[in-house]
This record gives structure tokens, sequence and C-alpha cells, in this order.
């Protein structure tokens, strides 16, 4: 996969060019798929992986290490950076042997910083101690922010004080009265905290800030959690949507179709500042994708919960680790959403501080933001109880051994299961059922030939079901089968689009009852359609137990009626429907007794012939059909009205109707 390669391409353009550059290294993918671990694996391959990680490193260490996973252990990490050094030692000595072949002995010569070593021991002279008491104070992030530039301004007073009043300070010496103000801040609180093992703000290096949850907290989202922790504060929202809602993301490579969206926002107020609010920049972009990657791995299967997902996590207030509060608050407003989620995720942000002369280095749980700013190494872990599903590590400096990474790493997992422990406490687990306002869906699946039928010609079925029920309907071919998704906040529209559709793949039984609706009155009878799209004949002498000449105020169009399915005929195959049979017989009721001759004793005669119909009256005296009709009279078709012919048996009904159907 290109991502994985990036490193190592502009690594090797590097080394065979006279540009500086400290080290070669480079960076390569770390999967496990079935239990073995693939360096560089296919994109094929990925499909079936619960591990993947990109690890970059120098020949010596390792930089960066970023990827997800569904809940691996700590040991599973350290064996993952492990492997993947090895391959990366193999890359940077392939590069080594490509600069050498190219012959690059030399880079160019740059112009060095000036330095002014006079204006450097002034500078910690006036602000090294009042530097260290603000740090000792343990004070809020702006009160100590603001204690730390009124130094900065006092000791630019100081300074320029030394210099002629009339020329001034140069603007050479105020940029490097800056630069070494700010590294003397670096190093003061560096100093403090691996001498003194405290915090700026007074906690221990294990010690985690004071943690404040609510789930619900706003009325109108779908889900909602407001997560506390210290001086960080994100409020995140769950929003559930369709099919329709999923989101296009496109690279170089892929054109995907998302239906897990996590979207991170930074507004300034956040940090007090005053500025436009602008669109997401790359931090934003990237916060957001770590922890999307986290929640992800506990997503149900679209088969168990088929909504697009959209989470939206507002950082109110920040000093470090809004990525992992956006986590923290994610995993709540699932749950509070009644998304089946399994597990909370919670994430902790941890760093490294050390020192060449100290054997061991100091390993701080959620680092501010002014301790992560002199940190050596920075790694966010997420995860849950059993394990972890996301990480983030940027390493600043060279030689962290592996044993300090194990201590981290196991710092990190007793800091995180703190945090899951009050996430339980705030929410055990979610919510049974979908809050009342949140929209609902079902889903069905049917044979793939009944696909056309619910769609209908030109979408006129689905239209029509959709404006109806007040329901979104996507259909999808999966396989032999057809996925019906029914989307609505009214579960009893939902029932009725699913009703309709069962009704149109439905195949009519014999002997079922079913409630129809007349569509059409005629002289025989009426055309009841009892499932979408089927229509019986419902004959006059189906209608009731006595005998009736017409429907006229028996029935109309529109009414519902209960029917039974009696049969088909067989000669057309039409549907035939009965109503008296599902009413009780008339006390003293006789059935008739069919007389000789009777028409329905002979409905499978050759009708062509009419078999023997010349016993009737003239207008039944036709002979044979298949005679010439030369000889036949000439009717007079304005003067002669059609005769409807009288039943022979009462309880036979219209029969010269029925044999026209």
């Amino acid at each position: 996969m290109p991502d994985s390669l990036a490193c190592l391409a502009a690594s090797a353009a590097l080394a065979v060019s006279d540009v500086p550059i400290q080290e070669i290294i480079s960076e390569v993918r770390v999967a496990r798929i079935n239990g073995d671990y693939r360096i560089n694996p296919s994109r094929s391959e990925m499909k079936s992986s619960d591990m993947d990680f990109i690890v970059a490193a120098t020949d010596k260490n390792i930089m960066m290490v970023e990827g997800e996973a569904k809940e691996c252990q700590e040991e599973d990490l350290i064996k993952t950076i492990e492997l993947a050094h090895e391959a990366i030692r193999v890359q940077i000595k392939a590069q080594q042997e490509l600069r050498d072949k190219v012959g690059i002995t030399t880079k160019r010569e740059y112009a060095k910083p000036a330095e002014n070593e006079e204006l450097k021991t002034k500078v910690e002279a006036f602000a090294q101690a009042p530097l260290l008491e603000v740090a000792r104070a343990a004070s809020a992030k702006h009160d100590r922010s603001e204690a730390f530039k009124k130094i900065a301004q006092e000791l630019e007073v100081h300074i320029s004080s030394t210099y002629p009043e009339e020329a001034g300070m140069p603007d050479e010496d105020k940029k490097l009265m800056k630069k070494y103000f700010e590294d003397l801040q670096y190093y003061t609180v560096r100093n403090m905290i691996l001498d003194e093992n405290r915090r700026l703000d007074g906690r221990g290096l294990e010690d985690v800030r004071q943690l404040t949850m609510e789930v619900d907290y706003l009325p109108s989202p779908h889900g909602s959690a407001l997560f506390t922790r210290g001086e960080t504060q994100s409020l995140t929202t769950v929003t559930l949507g369709t099919s329709e809602d999923e989101l296009l993301q496109e690279s170089a490579a892929t054109s995907e179709y998302a239906k897990f969206i996590l979207h991170y926002n930074f507004p300034p107020y956040s940090t007090g500042e005053v500025k436009f609010l602008r669109a997401p920049g790359r931090r934003e972009v990237g916060h957001g994708n770590l922890a999307m990657r986290s929640l992800k791995q506990m997503m149900p299967a679209e088969a168990d919960f088929p909504y697009t997902v959209r989470v939206v996590s507002d950082i109110l207030e920040s000093n470090g680790s809004s990525s992992m509060a956006t986590v923290c608050a994610g995993s709540l407003a699932l749950m509070d959403a009644g998304a089946p989620f399994p597990k909370d995720v919670g994430g902790v942000g941890m760093g490294v501080m050390s020192r060449a002369c100290d054997k061991e280095g100091a390993v701080l749980i959620y680092m501010l933001g002014d301790e992560e700013h002199v940190g050596d190494l920075g790694f966010e872990v997420r995860g849950t109880r059993d394990g972890i599903c996301g990480i983030q590590m940027d390493i600043k400096v060279d030689g962290l051994s592996m044993d300090v990474m194990r201590q981290a790493l196991a710092q990190a997992r007793r800091g995180r299961l703190h945090i899951l422990d009050a996430m339980y406490n705030c929410m055990p687990e979610a919510r049974a059922e979908l809050k009342p306002h949140a929209p609902r869906i079902e889903q069905m699946e049917i044979e793939r030939e009944f696909i056309g039928a619910v769609i209908g010609p030109g979408g006129k079925i689905i239209q029509e079901m959709q404006r109806e029920t007040g329901t979104t309907i996507n259909i999808e071919e999966v396989g032999d089968q057809g996925i019906i998704k029914i989307f609505s906040a009214n579960k009893e529209s939902i029932e009725k689009a699913k009703d309709w559709i069962k009704g149109i793949v439905a195949v009519p039984e014999i002997g079922e009852t079913y409630e129809g609706t007349v569509k059409s009155i005629v002289p025989f009878g009426a055309f009841i359609e009892f499932l979408p799209g089927k229509q019986g004949l419902l004959h006059i002498s189906e209608v009731s137990w006595k005998r009736l000449d017409n429907l006229e105020g028996v029935m109309k169009e529109g009414d519902k009626v209960k029917i039974k399915l009696v049969g088909t005929d067989p000669k057309t195959g039409k549907l035939r429907l009965s109503r008296k049979v599902l009413m009780p017989k008339p006390e003293g009721y006789v059935e008739p007794e069919k007389k000789e001759g009777d028409r329905r004793d002979r409905r499978d005669g050759d009708r062509r012939g009419g078999g023997d119909r010349r016993g009737g009256n003239d207008r039944r005296d036709r002979g044979d059909r298949r005679e010439s009709r030369g000889d036949r009279p000439q009717r007079d078709m304005q003067n002669e009205a059609p005769q409807q012919p009288q039943p022979e048996n009462p309880a036979n009904g219209n029969d010269d109707a029925d044999l026209a159907l």
C-alpha cells in the first residue's frame, strides 16, 4: 500500500541529494493476519487483519508509531515495533547503498544560527528563579501562562536597560533573548519534573486529573455526552442516519463509502483565544481520525445496526489530550444513543521525559499542554479493558529503550483502566432502545426475483410506498437476496411499509383468509385486492348466502372486506374468492340441488361449441359455432337488447358471467 512507502521514497530522495539531514529513515506497515505478522501486506490481505500499525525509525531508534487493532495486548505492540525495526534497517541499508552508488559524499554548507553567550548568561541569571517559582506554584493553565508572560516582559525591560538608551537593543539580540528565555523555561520545567517528581498542576507522575462525565446532556441529538478531565472538556453528539447519508471517501487508491464518521472541532475559544472560525485544519483532521479508528473497533456489524453514524466532538476547553477526551465522550455518546456498543473505549495520553545523566526517565500520565511541549515522547493509547484499539506515538529524542517503552505502556494501561472504571460508573451499558425521537431502521430480506416487484416500473411502487407511509426505503442486491432497509422516526410507519412489502412478495395460499379492498364492481361480482398487486374475483354468488341480483347497497369501491381464497380458475389461473364462507349459514338453509344440465357441471367442456346449449331460449340455440355463418340472418343490433340469462339454480349465481371470467 502506498502510504507505507511514502517515507522510504522521501528519505531515499534526500539521501541521494546534497540536502543536509541528520539520518536516513524509513517506515513500514505491520499487520497481523490469522496470527502471523506481515510486513507491508497487500490491500486484500489487510481485509482479514486484526492489527494495522505503521512504524517509522532510523537505524537505531524508533521515531513514530501509529495504528489500530482489535484489542491487542501491550506485548503484541512491542513485538510489532521490534519486527518493524528489523525491516526498516534493511530499507535503510538499501538507501545507503544507493547513496554510495550515486557518489554522494558531502552535503551543502549552510549558515549556523548566531549565538550570544553573554546574553544567554544574563537571561539565565534574571529569569531562572522566577520561572522555577511559577512552575512549582501548581496554578491553573491561564494563570501559569500569564505568569510566564509577565516574567518575559520583565526580562525584556531588564535586558534593554543594559544597552545604550539611544541605540537600544538590536533586533538580532531581541530574537536571541526570546529564544534563550524559551529554552530556559523548557529546561526549568523538565528538571523540576525529573528532580522533584511533581507536575505543573501539583499532581504526581501517575495521578489522573479530576473526572466528570454526563450522558444525555442535550435533548435533541440522538445521543450526547459531556466529558471533562481537569481543564479539558469535550461535548460530543451522535446522529443516526440511513445508507443515503454514507460519506464517500476517496484517496489515490480507493473510493469507499463510510458508515461511521467522526468529526473533531477545536475552536479558538477552547484555548481562550479570539480567532476566525475556519474549516478544520490538519490537526483537527488528524485528531478526529485517531479517535474514529479506535471507536470503530467496537462498532457493531451492519446487520446488527444498519445505521450510518456521525459522531461530532466539540472541544469546549483544552489543556492536553483533547483527542482522548473525544474517544471517551464518543464512547459514552454512542451508548447513550442506543448503539449496541459492547464495551466502552477509553483513551489516555502519556509522556516520557529523560536526561542523559539519568538511568531512568519519568513517565507522565495525561500530560498538560505545557508538559507535552517539554516531553521527549508523547503517545496516546485507546482501548477497552481487554486490549488496545489504537495508538499514536511521536518520539522527539534518540535512544529510548524498549524497557522504557514497556514501562510507559504498562502505566498507560493502569491509567486507561482508571478512566474506564469511571465511564462504566457513569453508564454501565448501552441503552436497550433508541431514544423516542431517534429514527428507526428495520431490515428485511426478500428473494432477488421480487426486487423488481417492490420497486415497480420506473420506481412507481416504491415511491408510492414512501409517499403513503412516510418512510425512506433502500433496496440493495446482495448475492441471491434483496436487502431492504426501512427508515422512519415513526414505528407505525415502518410496520405499515413492512406489511406492504410482505404483501408484494407473499404468495397467496388457498384456504387463507385476507382483508381486501374493493377495486371495482362488475355485473357478476367485484374485484378485490387482498395483497399488494394481487386481485381476485369475488363472484356475486360468493358474496352472501342469499341470492343477490347486484351488489348495490352491499359493497362499493374502496370498501374493506374479509374474504377467503377458495381456489383458482383451472382455465385462466385467476384467483377465486369467497365472502360467504366466512359468514354463518342462515338457520334452516338447505344446499340447493344441482339440476341436470347445470352449466357448472359442464364448465370444463368445449366452450367454442358451448356444449349442449340448445335446450334453452332462442338466444342460446346457436347451433355449432364452427359451422359456416353465411346463412345466418343479420341481427338488428340497435333494436335487440341483450338478455341476461336467468340462473337455473339460485344458489349458483350468474353463470354466464362466471364463464366469461
